[in-house]
């Protein structure tokens, strides 16, 4: 029997819905994309010269990032190797080179490069981690990490909990959640309209606390008026004389203080709240104490500065960015409580086409239900497999050098009277400003802003900057090892002559 035009073009069309795009998942285009972008990262790496950020016009790059694009839409055109290897340059040209010495400015750093290829690993296969079944080893090594990352906190075994998630920020939203939800328990389901107006929930910070605190103050319904600020001492820590007076007056004017949030390594100057004075006080007034170690958490796999952080095992929930210290990808942020029935308090759904009515052996590796997000990157692997091959050794060693060479900074900084030390490093960020005799602050008051714009103008290095009593001032993070102390001698004369510079403009106009 014929077969009909009509019939044939089903057919075709019936093939190609079968395998649409088959190409793009073929093995071999794998291995050969793989091939190009790995050449580009060696020599991505392997670059040693000192840079900075260079600043692109965004429209350039918009217009660059089109022309890069295909016009073809009706059918799935061929690869194109030159134009992948051409996107490969644009976004490593137009990013910060977190690997050279130059690079001072951020508090995330050049991974370590297997992290990376874990990573890699973790976007092929594709195993979302919030359930076991959907990702069964990351879910396991997640609990051995908890294990380890334990031995220098002192909880005791299988009674606390440990949850990864994207970011200190939503790390310290869902703790504070926690905290909400455990000091006022109707207040998830009826809302703030269940405490009746008896009374206000505040939560205590330092004037110094990262802004996700205030921002998860206001998600969750709480109010940035009830943000109950902590005077702050000379070090930039929360001055421990003025807690119990300043919780006191909060009180008086209605306010009723459910979490006291803390710092480990301030993003302004890296300053370590004193973890034992403030935890006798929560305890004293019965509130929840929250730690954000988003930065300085990691100083506890040192020997040498564990110290930091005494009394940590006193808070009652903390987060550790492991892609800040830890020099993994972004993001991996750890999520601890001292109390494991407590991470189960931020939320409380039933939704059964993923949770379990009956647990198993299965279901109590789940996260789902103490973490926000359903889909999760196993966030955990990039950590483990480092762990696993290299112990805490690999990054006790940089995070030690790295806070040795802050000190080594600050040293030379303050033996020179052109420049003014802000405070003491207690980790790997170090704030100063540039005095010459000739600046008359009054006649120039962005003075160090300025030259902070122009250095990163110029290409060379990349620093950033910081208001310190509401003055401008210069501020670098040390993340990189390869940086040492001529690099920092380098980065003074490059601040003196950009000042000058601009001294000399402002003089003549």
């Amino acid at each position: 029997m014929a077969i009909g035009l009509d019939e044939i073009v089903l057919n075709i069309n019936a093939d190609h819905l079968a395998n649409p795009g088959e190409d793009v998942f073929d093995p071999e285009l794998f291995r050969q994309s793989a091939e190009i972008v790995i050449a580009k990262l060696e020599k991505y790496l392997g670059e040693s010269s000192i840079r900075g950020l260079a600043l692109a016009n965004p429209y350039a790059l918009l217009e660059a990032a089109k022309d890069l694009m295909t016009d073809e839409h009706q059918s799935i055109p061929a690869f194109d190797q030159e134009k992948l290897g051409a996107i490969i340059d644009l976004y490593i040209k137009t990013g910060i080179q977190v690997y050279s010495p130059g690079y001072m400015g951020r508090q995330f750093s050049g991974v370590i490069p297997l992290a990376g290829i874990i990573d890699l690993i973790s976007s092929i296969v594709n195993q979302p981690s919030s359930f076991y079944e959907a990702a069964q080893l990351p879910n396991v090594v997640e609990r051995i990490m908890a294990d380890e990352l334990n031995k220098f906190i002192g909880w005791e075994p299988e009674t606390f909990a440990m949850v990864t998630t994207s970011g200190a920020t939503l790390g310290n939203l869902t703790a504070l959640l926690a905290a909400r939800n455990h000091k006022f328990p109707n207040i998830w389901s009826e809302g703030i309209s269940a405490l009746n107006g008896q009374y206000r929930p505040a939560v205590a910070v330092s004037e110094d606390a990262h802004y996700s605190v205030d921002r998860a103050v206001g998600i969750i319904g709480i109010g940035e008026n009830q943000i109950v600020r902590l005077p702050i001492n000379k070090e930039r820590q929360i001055c421990i004389e003025q807690v119990r007076p300043t919780l006191e007056a909060a009180e008086k004017r209605g306010l009723k203080v459910f979490c006291l949030v803390v710092s480990a390594g301030t993003t302004s100057v890296g300053a370590f709240d004193q973890l034992d004075e403030l935890a006798a006080i929560a305890k004293e007034k019965n509130i929840w104490l929250h730690l954000d170690g988003a930065h300085g958490a990691s100083l506890l796999v040192s020997d040498q500065l564990r110290h930091k952080l005494k009394g940590i095992e006193k808070v009652d929930s903390f987060v550790w960015d492991a892609h800040k210290m830890m020099f993994l990808p972004g993001v991996c942020t750890l999520l601890f409580y001292k109390n494991k029935e407590r991470s189960y308090g931020a939320f409380h759904q039933d939704a059964s086409y993923v949770f379990e009515k009956v647990p198993d052996m299965y279901t109590q590796f789940d996260s789902a239900e103490q973490n926000f997000e359903c889909t999760k990157r196993p966030l955990i692997m990039n950590l483990w497999v480092l762990w696993a091959l290299y112990g805490k050794a690999l990054f006790a060693e940089k995070i030690e050098y790295l806070c040795d060479l802050t000190q080594q900074a600050y040293q030379i900084l303050k033996a020179d009277p052109d420049f003014q030390v802000l405070h003491k490093p207690e980790a790997n960020i170090l704030c100063f400003r540039y005095l010459p005799s000739n600046l008359v602050d009054t006649d120039f008051p962005d003075f160090q802003v300025a030259i902070r714009n122009r250095i990163k103008e110029a290409g060379k290095f990349f620093i950033s900057k910081v208001d310190i009593d509401g003055i401008g001032s210069l501020r670098v993070v040390f993340m990189n090892h390869q940086i040492n102390t001529d690099h920092i001698r380098m980065l003074l004369s490059e601040i003196r002559k950009t000042g000058q510079d601009l001294l000399n403009l402002k003089n003549n106009h």
